[in-house]
């Protein structure tokens, strides 16, 4: 119950489902994110060894980034960076292949970032971001798979506008150029 010097309730979130473009927004920045930090992280130093070597040279020490360990994963992160942009671009079925795709991608990456973190001589940091990252793709692609039916496709604005009864052959198009008439003018 409340009282007279109580604030006014606040009402609640309607709980319906987010606006569907939201979602497609969300779910192609989380993969976008997820692709950047795991391009990020191969790039940096994820082993460090020293060499012996024989006498008067002093021992060698050898840095190796994640992408000299699995060259693969940074090319698997570029094509989940397509795959954000594609997943705005296209719809129905095909975009479902995307985010499908997109699950595969993100689990590789994190795969392959798992895989080196018993590494001799390596740490647990920049294989850990890489997974994170693999992690955010996988999951865009999970939210693609899922929602990606019902979101909106790309604005048909800039579309050339069909010809309604004015179907031209060939011959009629080349006819047209020998004029010097531009037969894709109304």
């Amino acid at each position: 119950m409340s009282g007279p010097g109580d604030p006014a309730p606040v009402s609640a979130p309607s709980g319906g489902p987010a606006p569907a473009h939201r979602d497609r927004t969300l779910a192609a920045f989380a993969t976008a994110a997820g692709a950047g930090l795991a391009l990020l992280a191969v790039s940096r130093v994820w082993t460090r060894a020293t060499v012996a070597r024989p006498a008067p040279l002093p021992p060698a020490h050898v840095t190796h980034t994640g992408s000299a360990l699995a060259p693969w994963l940074p090319a698997v992160a570029l094509v989940a960076l397509a795959g954000a942009g594609a997943v705005l671009a296209t719809k129905g079925a095909v975009r479902r292949v995307v985010g499908a795709l997109l699950v595969f991608g993100g689990a590789g990456l994190v795969a392959g970032a798992v895989s080196r973190l018993g590494a001799v001589g390596g740490s647990a940091g920049w294989p850990l971001v890489t997974a994170a990252g693999g992690l955010l793709v996988a999951v865009g692609g999970a939210v693609t798979v899922v929602r990606g039916r019902r979101w909106p496709g790309m604005s048909a604005r800039y579309d050339r506008p069909a010809r309604v009864g004015s179907a031209a052959t060939d011959a009629q198009v080349w006819d047209a150029l020998d004029r010097g008439d531009d037969p894709t003018g109304d």
